[in-house]
């Protein structure tokens, strides 16, 4: 039996965003789930094609033609023949939360064998804090059956607001093609009951198939970059955009929290046209983790797109010498911002430094 609120948290509140070049069959899965929620289908590829939705759903459906018709000159900010093409449904949304979730990603099951609402655990863990400053031990102290253990200090047990949720995958694992080339029967089968902090300071390897964000607080830097069609990368877009939003989250005082919930992940991608999307990228890498390890922001950066728009001259002036790509996506991550506060006139204050904690009650 499937866990189901029996009224949906936030339906009125949260946008599901899905990047897709196919028919969204896979939703029939998700009825139950996703019914009482606002779709956004950002279509990648050729927009003449029409896409299939089945009925029942509540969805905008918007292509190329779209993108460019609302953005203009901006809209070369938006990947084409990449999954990066879902950030589009982060700028034009008007929700506070968002849920981006891949089409080839079905529902899971839990131990016991049931269907796990893999939105209504996303959406807990955005509205409990987040506890950056102090490692708990029991993972997520905010969680039914769990506290704070002792010796945590009282003084950050209030933590702070959670921006993003960060959920896993059972079945084919987040791997980059070298591994799946070694490792290519290799499957995910253990579901670990547990939902932690990322510690301040410490990157993570962000991946956009089953994601969930608050808009309103880290909306403005969650831009996918410069990826697929005429560019020299592909598969790096939501890692970029973690790397990104964590440092801006470790600035601002906003957590991130990864681990529950699990999606099932139906097929992996072929692991040769992988490693030439990738192949670039692991090498650059190398320069980029240390370049967001040391990169610090200035004080009077209180708000989103100020870290945004400092972080896009850090990366034009620090990694513009690994490659001219880098002075490319600065110029990208720029146009980005332009673009959110053109369509998003009411978020120019988005993510400043938080006024207090929301208390939410989960029944806690």
């Amino acid at each position: 039996m499937a866990s189901i609120p029996s009224t949906p948290l936030l339906a009125n509140e949260l946008d599901i965003v899905i990047p897709t070049i196919r028919n969204l069959d896979f939703l029939e899965m998700w009825r139950l789930f996703f019914q009482p929620y606002h779709l956004i289908i950002v279509q990648d590829g050729d927009p003449t094609k029409t896409i299939r939705v089945p009925e029942g759903f509540d969805y905008e459906l918007h292509n190329r033609n779209h993108v460019e018709s609302l953005l203009g000159k901006r809209a070369s900010c938006i990947s084409f023949k990449d999954s990066a093409c879902r950030c589009y449904g982060f700028l034009v949304s008007k929700k506070k939360y968002i849920y981006t979730i891949d089409d080839d990603c079905f529902v899971a099951k839990n131990p016991t064998g049931e269907d796990i609402n893999a939105l209504e655990q996303h959406i807990k863990n955005l509205l409990t804090p987040s506890t950056p400053h102090f490692f708990n031990t029991l993972y997520d102290p905010y969680r039914d059956g769990a506290d704070f253990v002792r010796g945590y200090p009282f003084s950050l047990r209030e933590g702070v607001p959670t921006a993003v949720s960060h959920g896993l995958w059972l079945n084919i694992p987040d791997y980059d093609a070298p591994t799946q080339l070694v490792k290519p029967h290799e499957r995910n089968t253990r579901y670990v009951d547990a939902v932690m902090t990322l510690p301040k300071g410490t990157l993570f390897p962000m991946c956009g198939m089953n994601l969930a964000f608050d808009r309103e607080l880290i909306g403005p830097a969650m831009y996918f970059g410069l990826m697929g069609h005429g560019q020299p990368i592909g598969r790096y877009d939501d890692m970029w955009a973690g790397w990104c939003v964590k440092v801006i989250c470790d600035h601002l005082n906003l957590g991130v929290k990864t681990g529950l919930p699990y999606i099932w992940h139906s097929k992996a991608s072929n692991p040769f046209v992988n490693l030439k999307k990738e192949y670039k990228g692991i090498f650059w890498q190398e320069e980029i983790i240390p370049f967001f390890q040391s990169v610090v922001l200035p004080k009077e950066c209180t708000t989103v797109q100020k870290c945004y728009l400092a972080l896009a001259e850090k990366v034009k002036e620090k990694l513009g010498s690994v490659d001219p790509y880098f002075t490319k996506l600065a110029e990208g991550m720029t146009t980005w911002i332009e673009a959110w506060d053109a369509h998003n006139p009411s978020s120019e204050a988005t993510g400043s430094l938080a006024n207090g904690l929301a208390k939410v009650n989960l029944g806690k």
